[in-house]
């Protein structure tokens, strides 16, 4: 009998260590959590530099659900210029928000602007900001510089983003100091912003887990569908979609095809929504050239072993459209002419 207590008494002693141990690995998930999320940085104030269509579509994305915005170009013409696109798009919303009320629409307008700013001042422009995302001429000269030069006018918290399509993130950040790249990632938003849901997050070698998490968390904040995805040439759109359109540049310039039957036999047959050659002049020319120069300097440098020299060899029809100023929608004529 007493042995019969004794086990008993045991088997209550193991019960009790046994939750004592699940209830310690709950307490250490709950502080593991925590603790995550304790080391995101929240993002209350962002700075956008560069007002076309990619930066005035984030300001505005992010303005919309709460955030403090500043949009930051090089002449008040750009900024008015980008005040006006945000104002179209804006009234879109409201319309919809609110069909049947013009005071309820401009009240809606009214209160995303009151967190926008807009200033031609580098400095002032990321005097208080949490996160500074890019969104300038896909160049990659012209962001390094942007970037050295932010990082010594930054605070040592702020996070800094590009939102490149195609170019190098790790060599962006290579221009600001070691410290900076720690919370130095990309944000690739897609054109319009407004209506296109998703966002690629990219991480380097040295971007922080609390940078990525703080990044993964505004566009989160901003309504956006994040995907992440390594510091890779075209990142995971990109690198699938641009090679599709340069073959495309190439059969037409190999004569197989015209540019209409090409992009109508993609929509009709692929089930696509756009053509080829209607979302190279969507994307502008000149951009898709600048990829393609980037493309194949770095497999011309060794950089891109997943990258083949035939994919990145030069478009003489490209390059001529681009040369002749024929940059797509934005120009009135690409491919197509535009009104």
């Amino acid at each position: 009998m007493q042995r019969q207590v004794t086990n008993s008494t045991l088997n209550v002693y193991k019960l009790a260590s046994t939750s004592a141990t699940a209830a310690r690995r709950l307490d250490a998930t709950r502080r593991h959590f925590s603790g995550s999320s304790s080391r995101m940085q929240a993002v209350n104030n962002m700075t956008v530099f560069g007002g076309g269509l990619m930066g005035a579509g984030i300001a505005q994305v992010a303005s919309q659900h709460g955030i403090k915005v500043t949009l930051c170009d090089l002449t008040d013409q750009a900024l008015a210029t980008s005040k006006t696109m945000m104002q179209k798009s804006l009234s879109r919303i409201a319309n919809k928000k609110h069909p049947d009320s013009k005071d309820e629409q401009q009240a809606y307008i009214s209160s995303v602007f009151d967190n926008v700013t807009l200033t031609t001042d580098p400095a002032l422009a990321v005097k208080d900001a949490d996160l500074v995302i890019e969104a300038i001429v896909e160049n990659i000269k012209v962001k390094k510089e942007l970037f050295r030069m932010l990082d010594e006018e930054c605070s040592a918290k702020t996070i800094f983003a590009s939102n490149t399509s195609s170019l190098s993130i790790s060599e962006i950040a290579s221009a600001t100091s070691q410290a900076r790249r720690a919370k130095f990632g990309g944000v690739h938003f897609f054109n319009p912003v407004p209506q296109m849901k998703l966002v690629e997050v990219i991480r380097t070698e040295e971007t922080s887990d609390e940078t990525f998490q703080s990044l993964l968390d505004v566009c989160k904040r901003m309504q956006k569908h994040a995907v992440s995805c390594k510091d890779t040439p075209g990142f995971i759109v990109n690198r699938l979609l641009v090679p599709y359109m340069f073959e495309s540049v190439r059969m037409l310039e190999r004569g197989d095809a015209t540019a209409e039957d090409i992009d109508a036999a993609m929509k009709l047959g692929a089930g696509y929504p756009m053509g080829p050659f209607e979302l190279i002049d969507f994307v502008g020319l000149d951009t898709a050239q600048h990829i393609l120069d980037g493309w194949r300097q770095k497999v011309e440098s060794g950089q891109a072993d997943s990258l083949s020299s035939d994919l990145v060899a030069p478009s003489a029809l490209l390059s001529q459209k681009v040369k002749e100023g024929k940059l797509g929608r934005k120009s009135g004529e690409g491919f197509y002419k535009y009104n």
